[in-house]
């Protein structure tokens, strides 16, 4: 056993050493290892992954914060049997992350209420749970938060602050009808995270339509060429919820 000398001297290293879980616990385990006749070996094990798992879920906890992602949009709580089967089996693929590894983009498409937004929160959630950086946009509030940094001479900075996230979400992109100088912006950042960063997209707005975004043919066309290179596209063609919901009450 240790002295009272001893154990505020190991107190002081751990601290030092930023193992607050091993300092919490070690007294603690040691007596259930003597009781148990754990090795040295065991205990140090025992010690190590107690403070793996509580650096994983603090972890875990900072990057949901930061992420800015929608809490109640999990997994759980969405309805996957409003989903066709092949465009679930496609989300199902994406929830360990492979395709962040490739920098690949994950494109949902669909009339608004169809669930689009909260699939790809959900499926941003399970990510982060992997260890993955990922932040949620709309696009509208991107846009103006570029134009912003444009203006002020930032730009270049924020892009590079971007580029170390994960996979960044942009909800609605076409939703809201911007500016050429909007859409720029817009570009410049589907341009600088080609093949270097992934990018999950929700849109009601096919390709055949982005012209309407882009405003220019050409820009339109490269915009459309990055974003769907290297990508996995879900089709939610299904019928609204939110007006599923209002029928179902209206019933009653």
């Amino acid at each position: 056993m240790l002295s009272a000398q001893e154990k505020v001297e190991l107190h002081k290293l751990l601290k030092d050493l930023r193992l607050p879980t091993i300092r919490s616990t070690f007294e603690e385990l040691a007596v259930q290892a003597q009781n148990n006749s754990t090795s040295y070996e065991g205990y140090l094990i025992e010690l190590m992954q107690a403070e793996t798992q509580n650096r994983k879920i603090h972890r875990v906890e900072r990057l949901l914060r930061e992420s800015k992602i929608p809490l109640g949009k999990s997994l759980e709580s969405f309805q996957k049997a409003r989903v066709p089967h092949t465009e679930w089996i496609k989300a199902q693929a994406l929830l360990k992350g492979e395709f962040v590894q490739r920098c690949e983009n994950v494109l949902a498409f669909g009339n608004p209420g169809t669930g689009k937004t909260h699939l790809l929160c959900a499926i941003g959630q399970e990510l982060i749970q992997e260890g993955y950086r990922v932040k949620f946009y709309s696009c509208n509030l991107l846009v103006q938060e570029l134009l912003r940094a444009k203006k002020e001479l930032r730009l270049e900075r924020i892009l590079k602050k971007l580029s170390r996230i994960d996979v960044l979400i942009i909800d609605d992109v076409g939703y809201v009808q911007q500016s050429r100088e909007e859409m720029e912006v817009l570009f410049t950042l589907l341009a600088q995270r080609y093949e270097r960063g992934s990018l999950m997209i929700t849109s009601n707005l096919p390709f055949s339509k982005w012209d309407q975004i882009f405003k220019d043919p050409m820009t339109t066309a490269a915009a459309i060429d990055r974003v769907i290179h290297h990508s996995v596209v879900i089709e939610l063609n299904l019928k609204s919820y939110r007006m599923e919901e209002a029928q179902k009450k209206q019933g009653n």
